[in-house]
């Protein structure tokens, strides 16, 4: 079929020959390891006395290396799923189905397919989509519709050959104590022994965010530990805007997230532990904040963003 600029430009920015690829050394995996491993022995008694196991997200080492504060009071919170929440589920769904429909695919039939499948699991989202009103399944129906026609859109399709995969999870064990994991949106291509070929893609709406960048580049370290070699590239793709935030994978890059695990993982056991009190950071997350009714640095600063923006 012919492709849209849009599509080409997909093509443009994540393929690339052989001899474009980098070679990587296969002692990288090793001394990857190492620093995480090193960086985290100090925490592995300080952090049994919190949990036997001490789950990190990418979401929840952006939260700690933010706003301290507001991480801990998402962790009391009890997670309820909601419109805005199931529907990045829901495409994800429909999408991972796109890439297989043996027919033309339709985004309403891909998404009604996916939501019959994940409303037949046994997991919360599950029991949540069997209980939602018919004003909130055709909220949820109508914003996952619109994720999955902009990726049909401005993606090409998905030749087989590209190995294209949806929803790839990644899990990494440290000390029995701490496991780091996640799932990849969509990963293309791989690698040919030490000669990097895979890209890890995160589909995103609304606009660019430096903490985009740095969730792909906690998966990549995890893809490397796992692997022995790193994604070749990784991309934020903005769904709204149909554009790309890419970076190549480095040794540098992979060193820095790895850096950043250890560091967030250490205030997540601080805080939790009640080792010192959390910190405060104010930004634009402190619209929703939970505890922003208690907080005099978060109602200052959206005072003060309130005032600059002319309300």
């Amino acid at each position: 079929m012919e492709l849209n600029p849009a599509q080409q430009e997909v093509v443009a920015l994540l393929g690339a020959s052989r001899a474009e690829r980098p070679v990587f050394d296969p002692a990288l995996r090793t001394e990857l390891k190492a620093a995480v491993e090193e960086g985290l022995a100090p925490l592995v008694e300080r952090a049994n006395k919190i949990d036997d196991t001490i789950w990190v997200s990418k979401h929840a080492l952006g939260q700690v290396m933010g706003c301290e504060r507001k991480y801990l009071a998402d962790e009391e919170a009890q997670f309820e799923w909601s419109v805005a929440l199931a529907r990045g589920s829901v495409s994800h769904k429909a999408i991972e189905l796109s890439i297989h429909w043996r027919r033309e695919p339709e985004p309403l039939a891909l998404v009604d397919e996916a939501l019959g499948r994940l409303s037949e699991s046994d997991d919360r989202l599950g029991d949540w989509l069997q209980t939602i009103s018919e004003a909130e399944r055709a909220e949820l129906r109508a914003e996952s519709n619109d994720r999955v026609v902009k990726f049909l859109e401005c993606f090409p399709p998905l030749k087989h050959g590209w190995r294209p995969v949806t929803e790839s999870r990644l899990r990494y064990e440290v000390h029995d104590q701490f496991v780091f994991s996640g799932k990849v949106d969509l990963s293309l291509g791989r690698a040919e022994g030490n000669r990097a070929g895979k890209v890890l893609i995160d589909l995103k709406t609304g606009g660019f965010s430096p903490q985009h960048l740095e969730d792909l580049r906690f998966y990549a370290l995890i893809e490397t530990i796992r692997l022995g070699t790193p994604p070749r590239r990784i991309a934020t793709y903005y769904l709204d805007q149909g554009s790309f935030v890419p970076e190549d994978v480095t040794d540098g890059v992979l060193f820095a997230a790895a850096a950043r695990l250890v560091d967030g993982t250490t205030r997540i056991v601080e805080v939790l532990g009640a080792e010192r009190e959390p910190n405060l950071l104010a930004g634009p997350v402190c619209r929703w904040c939970p505890v922003l009714s208690d907080c005099d640095v978060g109602k200052r600063h959206l005072e003060v963003d309130n005032e600059d923006s002319g309300w």
